[in-house]
């Protein structure tokens, strides 16, 4: 009998590499269901409960980031990296995988060299339209390479890329509004905002909606879905007053549940939240982080402005102008409904299954070779 396909996955830190991940995972098991899916990450970083939750062996890799400023942790990278690498080096020889997969993060960067280097076929894929370090670099040496957005294709070598778009989590469309609202308690008639920031959470956004709350529970209808993220859970828990129509929340594990709750989301514009928000058809009002690299965030969220599925609040006016912005647009359920179907159509629901047809397709070509 023929050995299943060994597929070792590789990416974290943030929601936005390690979802993707998980997506891909999710759908290679549903075309094959007896390939063997296995993820290397970190310990201290969000796929160490993640992926666990999702049902998949997690690996750990020593590996931290290369900070661009000056800093004293650069002076352990170099230790990091050669840990890592030797780390990763055994990992590879153990799993023997038919395909490493990468989708960005620190930890793609030695799990997929030493895959590279065990001369094991490497995928990766990217979210946005300007391809991070780990990504470029790891570009030249993939078999294919797999985008959310053509623009990235000016950081990859473009002849072995595709343009799939985003993987996201299939369980994001399997809860409709009203088991939602049965299972948050929230009112079938109620009108209800979702704020989140990322699950280390947004400074910025928090600020902002601590001021604002007062004024937007003033109308009865209002329920406010408030992930902080786990940076800022505890000293908010401790200044906001515990409402009825609040609920508080650290980490949001149930995000289907949350966006079919939602009839607005307020949030941050990366683009694994923008392809989510796209795939669930939520209306949503985009503040992009000022602080990331190419400032794609901004261009997320103007692409989804564009084609009427969001607002964009700038961060500068964002205190001044969330309780009016977030008030007409609850107010008016006819735009609400023009910009979740405008949403739908800019879905790509298909990436993941795509993606991971090519991933089977490489893995298969790999066995018969060797």
């Amino acid at each position: 009998m023929a050995r299943p396909p060994h597929i070792l996955i590789a990416g974290g830190g943030t929601g936005g590499h390690v979802y993707p991940a998980i997506a891909i995972a999710d759908a290679i098991t549903a075309r094959r269901p007896e390939a063997r899916v296995v993820f290397a990450g970190t310990e201290d970083r969000l796929e160490a409960t993640a992926v666990p939750n999702a049902g998949y062996a997690l690996h750990p890799i020593t590996v931290s980031g290369f900070q661009r400023d000056l800093s004293l942790q650069n002076l352990s990278f170099p230790v990091q990296l050669a840990k890592g690498m030797i780390q990763s080096w055994r990992l590879v020889g153990a799993i023997e995988p038919d395909v490493a997969v990468g989708t960005g993060g620190y930890v793609s960067g030695p799990v997929l060299l030493a895959a590279w280097l065990r001369r094991r076929p490497i995928v990766i894929q990217e979210q946005n339209a300007y391809a991070g370090v780990t990504n470029r670099l790891l570009s030249m040496l993939a078999s294919h390479i797999h985008l959310a957005f053509d623009e990235a294709r000016d950081w990859v070598p473009s002849g072995r890329a595709t343009v799939s778009g985003n993987p996201t989590r299939a369980s994001l469309l399997r809860a409709g509004a009203t088991e939602a609202r049965d299972t948050l308690d929230i009112p079938a008639d109620a009108r209800v905002l979702l704020v989140f920031g990322g699950s280390l959470g947004s400074e910025a956004l928090n600020t902002a909606l601590e001021g604002s709350l007062s004024a937007l529970l003033e109308d009865p209808d209002v329920h406010v879905i408030w992930q902080t993220g786990s940076r800022y859970y505890s000293a908010i828990s401790e200044r906001v007053a515990d409402h009825p129509r609040l609920r508080l929340l650290k980490y949001i594990e149930r995000m289907d549940l949350a966006y079919a709750a939602a009839d607005l989301a307020l949030c941050r514009s990366g683009a694994i939240t923008c392809s989510e928000l796209m795939v669930t058809g939520t209306p949503a009002v985009l503040v992009p982080s000022p602080n990331v690299v190419a400032d794609h965030q901004t261009k997320n969220a103007r692409a989804m402005e564009r084609v009427g599925a969001a607002r964009v609040l700038r961060e500068p006016d964002l205190e001044a102008r969330l309780v009016h912005v977030v008030r007409d647009l609850l107010g008016d359920a006819g735009v609400r409904r023009e910009m979740a179907e405008a949403a739908r159509r800019e879905a790509r629901p298909e990436a993941a299954d795509r993606i991971a047809a090519d991933v089977l397709a490489l893995a298969d070509t790999h066995r018969s070779l060797t």
